[in-house]
């Protein structure tokens, strides 16, 4: 039996907001760690205790505290705020302890930087996204030249816990953050625009609303199982002179796969611009 990387380590959740708080529940949901080695950290008095009444972890408003009694600490805080959490929390931030980074936009470099870490502080950058929060994520993963392959398999083995994982060199994580991260958004625009095409064809908004996403849902785990191209799942609905081939042919005229396109490198390119701030 493979023994459990994350034994007897503890969980450090600086920053105890939604990504973070579906993390939590993920790790608790696969049992892979027991709730006294999981420990948050929050400026709001009222996130703490919403944490602890859901989670029954510990919660503390000390953010040094936090990552002295953690091992792993998931930095998951906004870009805006880092340079002065990383500043507080710097001088206790040393090799024995692994730091994970959701924060959108900054590099391991800043981290780094930013932090006056230590020689030998380790820092894997990822980027999770919102349906984690219910086990359907997907989080890249960018082990930087500090960490191990056992750190990697640390980051890994939480990041499971809530979806699948990806991981790429750190150079291509502002435009997983494009596509991946703000991803959803992109979604849950289309599911309310094809539910508002069922509206306008007589089909009521709640029942519209459930076709939609499920036709996505169920569209997207075809295509993850199946192990077919999109083109080819595609055409397999497209018949000649049908009804799809007609809803397609004015996705086109509307420029969607365009739109799509510059949606991700405009995402992309701010994420850049938030690693700068």
């Amino acid at each position: 039996m493979k023994k459990n990387i994350l034994a007897g380590k503890k969980i450090g959740f600086l920053g105890a907001g939604n990504m973070a708080t579906a993390i939590i529940k993920g790790l608790i949901s696969s049992n892979v760690i027991p709730l006294e080695q999981i420990i948050a950290s929050d400026a709001l008095a009222r996130r703490r205790q919403h944490i602890e009444g859901t989670y029954g972890i510990w919660t503390t408003p000390d953010n040094k505290e936090l990552v002295a009694e953690s091992d792993i600490i998931v930095l998951a805080i906004k870009p805006k705020v880092c340079p002065t959490v990383l500043d507080e929390i710097g001088n206790v931030l040393d090799s024995t302890k692994l730091v994970l980074s959701i924060v959108a936009g900054v590099t391991v470099d800043n981290i780094l930087n930013q932090a006056k870490a230590k020689e030998g502080t380790r820092v894997i950058r990822t980027i999770p996204n919102t349906p984690a929060m219910v086990t359907e994520g997907i989080t890249v993963i960018a082990a930087d030249n500090t960490t191990s392959p056992k750190d990697l398999e640390i980051a890994e083995t939480i990041f499971k816990t809530v979806g699948r994982i990806v991981v790429m060199e750190e150079n291509l994580m502002d435009a997983a953050t494009g596509l991946s991260a703000s991803g959803p958004a992109y979604v849950f625009l289309m599911i309310d625009a094809l539910a508002d095409g069922g509206v306008r064809m007589g089909i009521p908004r709640e029942t519209a609303l459930i076709l939609a996403a499920q036709t996505l849902a169920g569209a997207s785990k075809l295509f993850l199982e199946s192990g077919k191209h999109p083109g080819q799942l595609k055409d397999m609905v497209t018949t000649p002179g049908g009804t799809t081939i007609a809803g397609l042919h004015q996705l086109e005229a509307g420029g969607l796969r365009h739109a799509l396109i510059n949606a991700v490198q405009a995402a992309t390119l701010r994420s850049a611009e938030l690693g700068k701030l």
